[in-house]
């Protein structure tokens, strides 16, 4: 029922005058003063029903598996049209890393990998601007005031913090300068304020937040659950690896926020729902 209800979302938010359009993407729904975006909500409610579904035992029958696709594919291509391609990135590799832990057959993986590069081609064609951010991440330097600024930026946040950066609240790329410094952006902050080892203490937390949520699925003795935490722990990881791979100029710019640290919204409510789907699960062998 979850999935369903955000599935209903995702077809509200494209219906004009319901979905709110913020820098270009119709992702938010406006309830009173408060916006909702659907697509954080759909990450979490398709990763738990997908995981529902592989605990059971009927999870390697052909039928089954097409019908595993289609639940992951309907969300995906609704958070498309929006558009908003982090979101998708982090909900199809998330689903994929499930399916590998589920053991599901490897040529699934070569099949679907070459239908998404088939589909990322098709979505370059359909939208050139994914073309420049493209060409921005590989050179930002070629346009500096226009695609690759935010990337021009983040870099001159991050370059002269050294090893222990500038100082707490000493930051100078925040005032005007870098887009975005309080969301996506504000890992280049903690960098030009901490420096690298600030920054290398903060992926260390990420690494032990990945670890502890594996160990936590291994003492589940419900395999619905040990899928569930398994993908909710992993998605976490993968937005943050995201986020970071943006703000160092390793991965074009998506546009996903930092887990836990990045400014409110729809995002930082459901990362820490998240936690607690998270802590819930792994309790109920205690309470059982």
């Amino acid at each position: 029922m979850l999935y369903i209800v955000s599935i209903v979302l995702l077809i509200a938010v494209l219906i004009p005058g319901i979905g709110i359009v913020r820098n270009g993407s119709q992702s938010w729904i406006g309830i009173g003063p408060l916006t909702v975006q659907p697509a954080e909500i759909a990450k979490v409610t398709t990763i738990i029903y997908i995981s529902a579904l592989l605990s059971q035992r009927k999870s390697y029958e052909r039928i089954v598996q097409l019908k595993h696709f289609v639940i992951l594919m309907i969300p995906s291509a609704l958070i498309m049209l929006q558009p908003d391609f982090g979101a998708v990135f982090i909900l199809v590799v998330v689903v994929l890393i499930v399916f590998f832990i589920a053991q599901y057959p490897l040529r699934l993986y070569v099949i679907l990998i070459s239908l998404g590069m088939a589909g990322l081609v098709g979505l370059i064609i359909a939208a050139p601007y994914r073309l420049k951010r493209i060409e921005a991440f590989i050179n930002p330097w070629a346009d500096p005031l226009g695609s690759g600024f935010q990337a021009v930026q983040s870099l001159f946040a991050i370059g002269p913090a050294g090893l222990f950066g500038h100082g707490l609240l000493k930051s100078r790329q925040k005032y005007l300068y870098l887009p975005e410094p309080q969301n996506d952006f504000i890992f280049a902050i903690i960098l030009e304020e901490v420096g690298l080892v600030g920054g290398m203490g903060l992926l260390l937390i990420f690494a032990c937040f990945l670890v502890f949520g594996y160990r936590l699925a291994l003492q589940c003795d419900h395999v619905f659950h040990f899928y569930a935490i398994c993908g909710l722990t992993t998605m976490i990881a993968v937005q943050a690896g995201l986020n970071i791979g943006v703000v160092i100029n390793l991965l074009p710019v998506t546009g996903v926020t930092l887990p836990f640290v990045s400014y409110g919204g729809t995002s930082l409510l459901v990362i820490w729902v998240t936690v607690a789907l998270i802590l819930n699960l792994s309790n109920d062998k205690r309470k059982e």
